[in-house]
């Protein structure tokens, strides 16, 4: 379905929806909804769960539209509402773990993966870490938190986030060569 743009400004748009304006509120839906899913998406393994995360996200949105300042980006606010959301839901299913560890004296970074794997298999590989480490990680490489802010998110301590995040990416690595070898044909 085609959005057709009603309002040329978004503060405009914002200050409608407001008022409690359907169609405007349906507009700002319309036009976040597609790259709030897939925020989602990037902490709720099954589709549903992170529509219904959305959801709850754009019902606090838009019953908490009047707090936003126009300071920064809206979508910035918008996105961060539905990282909380989404860890919220996490929380709520019980499936959200941390282990207190100290972090492995080898601290390579994993930035720099020569891989030929397509998106949706990276998703699916993040898909299949711990909880845990799948929330650090997203929230820290592809958010672009930082570790004390993830800390304080998620009630953790800066050591916890800094360990799952290099967990995750220990595991992603090799989960990624896995993939490689088995591409390559050699395994």
């Amino acid at each position: 379905m085609k959005v057709i743009q009603f309002y040329k400004n978004e503060t405009k748009l914002i200050k409608k929806a407001i008022q409690h304006n359907r169609e405007a509120q349906h507009v700002l839906y319309e036009l976040y909804a597609p790259k709030m899913l897939s925020v989602c998406r990037y902490y709720i393994k099954d589709l549903q769960h992170a529509e219904e995360a959305m959801l709850n996200g754009f019902l606090k949105l838009f019953t908490n539209l009047k707090s936003y300042r126009n300071e920064g980006s809206f979508e910035g606010w918008i996105r961060r509402i539905m990282v909380r959301e989404s860890i919220s839901f996490l929380r709520q299913k019980k499936t959200l773990e941390f282990k207190d560890e100290l972090i492995e004296k080898d601290t390579k970074t994993f930035n720099n993966i020569e891989s030929e794997i397509e998106v949706e298999q990276i998703q699916k590989l993040i898909d299949q870490l711990p909880e845990g480490y799948k929330v650090v990680f997203v929230m820290y490489a592809v958010e672009g938190y930082k570790h004390n802010e993830i800390a304080a998110l998620l009630n953790i301590s800066e050591g916890t986030s800094k360990s799952q995040l290099f967990k995750a990416r220990k595991l992603l690595k090799q989960k990624i060569n896995e993939l490689n070898n088995i591409n390559n044909g050699t395994n």
